[in-house]
């Protein structure tokens, strides 16, 4: 459901409420002001279109998406896709493929992909939003230290230029970073100052210094992107032809895929915070909305930002309605201060993009995986990193997926088994059927686990007997929940192969969804209803009539 009319059924629209939303939705505004502008700068765009972003996207997200408090704009995670994007397809590129990923977004919501999404893996995850944060933190030594730009090339040529550069740092440039870092993580605890955000005062301050001191050299906006319009761009239709727009599929699929899992990563750490439950559909639906009318206004790619919803839900934003406001006081900052706005300095919003990248490597939670996960889970997290730092993002999310699929596949196989059962753990069983024991020559293998491609040679294994094989062989299937179609191939090619050798096959016990399968298959024939029974006891039961009757005609043959 559309998170605004659930709020609306809910009383959360009524007047009542208003005081406390409003005030979220404007603090979270002033929050979302300096972050915005640096993430659309370190995506390799100007600040103001980061601003556009924060606004229609937030309001889009708050209006159509799936969750009650989630506030969406420009991310950190983004800035290492949109940044290549740029470099390789320019703005206007870049906005193209936006729109393309709104529209992908759309059709994963319409097409119910919500909860699928959350089966990417923690370790893959993890692994690369840490290597996001290295990536925006070595990215954004150029503006704190005031170096020259280190040119294109992978991200290891640009990390040892800026290394070797080091020594050229600008002293003002460099005193101006440390003064924002400084009071971005701890200008709270300034007496009188705690209920500024860190960000913002971080902002204001080395706005003012380098004003005031007139510290010559210090970059700022507006001399490196010029003056900030006061007033959003007009709509603008993108204009591409077919092969440009298949050339920026595998970026737009990136976007839609990345944004998906962050604004849903956000839209459950949201849940949890403040005892909501969001519409995961729902949510890519407005994700899709806002990043198609994003791009058409000049803004880029959005998302669910945690730390801004975080922000939200902790000083009192209970509704879409502080979303709202929350886009609306960036618009009425743009309108006012967008002059004053150009005199930011970037080794501030460097600074400020420093914490994000901190934040986002989350060093404890890496910490702790590698130390006490699994060594495979360790491993997977280790490769996404490297690759996400050393290659591509998307070559990382898509090896560490793959290698989380097969370490799923190896621990599923292995936790498959087949089992023989005697008459010791067949007894209730057996006194249901009215037997004391097996019937002579009648062995019941037990398949325990979902029985597909990776597991299929634990039954061979298990029916390849060194002896005399048995009369009779039970395939005793209530504990295998589902069945693929090499796990049915493979159970045809056994049954045949027992067969020749003299040995009748009974299948008993399959669930209604395996029975189905097994039907299609024809493993299971109606015109051979001895083949297959309901349950063990009742095949037990008809296996002992029919030993008898066998035993019976040998002896008069």
């Amino acid at each position: 459901m559309i998170a605004i009319v659930e709020a609306a059924r809910a009383g959360l629209l009524r007047r009542e409420h208003w005081g406390r939303n409003l005030a979220a939705g404007a603090i979270v505004g002033v929050v979302a002001l300096p972050l915005s502008m640096a993430f659309a700068i370190a995506s390799g765009v100007r600040p103001e279109q980061g601003l556009y972003t924060a606004i229609i996207a937030g309001i889009a997200v708050s209006l159509f998406g799936g969750s009650r408090v989630q506030i969406a704009g420009p991310t950190g995670a983004f800035i290492v896709i949109l940044a290549g994007v740029v470099a390789q397809f320019g703005v206007d590129g870049l906005l193209l493929a936006t729109l393309m990923a709104g529209v992908i977004l759309l059709a994963m919501g319409w097409a119910r992909l919500g909860s699928v999404i959350r089966f990417i893996p923690d370790p893959v995850i993890v692994g690369f939003t840490a290597g996001i944060g290295v990536i925006i933190w070595v990215g954004q030594w150029q503006y704190f230290f005031g170096l020259p730009a280190p040119g294109a090339g992978p991200f290891y040529l640009k990390t040892w230029t800026l290394l070797q550069a080091l020594p050229q740092l600008h002293p003002a440039t460099t005193a101006i970073g440390l003064l924002s870092l400084a009071l971005t993580l701890w200008g709270a605890r300034i007496p009188g100052l705690s209920r500024v955000p860190g960000p913002l005062l971080a902002m204001l301050v080395a706005t003012v210094a380098v004003q005031a001191l007139h510290l010559d050299g210090v970059a700022t906006i507006e001399s490196t992107f010029g003056a900030i319009p006061r007033s959003l761009p007009s709509l603008q239709l993108p204009q591409a032809h077919f092969d440009r727009w298949m050339t920026l599929l595998p970026s737009a699929f990136t976007i839609a895929m990345l944004g998906a899992i962050e604004s849903l990563l956000s839209a459950v750490v949201a849940d949890g915070m403040a005892g909501t439950r969001h519409d995961s559909n729902q949510e890519l639906i407005g994700q899709g909305i806002a990043n198609i009318l994003s791009p058409l206004f000049g803004g880029i790619a959005a998302t669910g930002a945690i730390a801004r919803t975080a922000t939200n839900i902790r000083n009192g934003g209970t509704s879409p309605l502080a979303g709202v406001v929350h886009g609306l006081t960036l618009l009425l900052i743009l309108l006012i201060f967008a002059p004053y706005a150009g005199k930011v300095p970037l080794a501030a919003l460097a600074a400020i993009l420093f914490v994000v990248a901190w934040n986002m490597s989350e060093a404890h939670r890496v910490l702790r995986l590698l130390r006490y996960a699994p060594r495979s889970d360790a491993a997977i997290l280790v490769i996404t990193f490297a690759l996400t730092v050393l290659t591509d993002l998307v070559v990382a999310v898509n090896i560490g997926v793959i290698l989380a699929m097969f370490q799923f596949m190896r621990r599923m196989s292995a936790a498959v088994e087949v089992v023989e059962h005697g008459a010791h753990s067949l007894r209730a069983q057996l006194a249901q059927a009215g037997l004391q024991t097996l019937p002579p020559g009648v062995v019941v293998y037990a398949i325990d686990g979902p029985f597909f491609f990776g597991s299929v040679d634990s039954l061979e294994r298990a029916l390849s007997w060194s002896q005399q094989p048995p009369r009779h062989v039970v395939l005793w299937l209530e504990r295998m929940p589902v069945i693929d179609a090499t796990g049915l191939k493979r159970l045809e090619s056994t049954v045949e192969a027992l067969h020749r050798r003299g040995v009748k096959v009974v299948l008993c016990g399959a669930s209604p969804r395996v029975l189905r399968k097994l039907v299609r298959a024809q493993l299971v024939r109606r015109d051979h209803p001895d083949g297959y029974f309901a349950d063990l006891a009742t095949a037990l039961r008809a296996l002992h009539e029919r030993t008898q009757e066998e035993d019976q005609s040998t002896s008069e043959a």
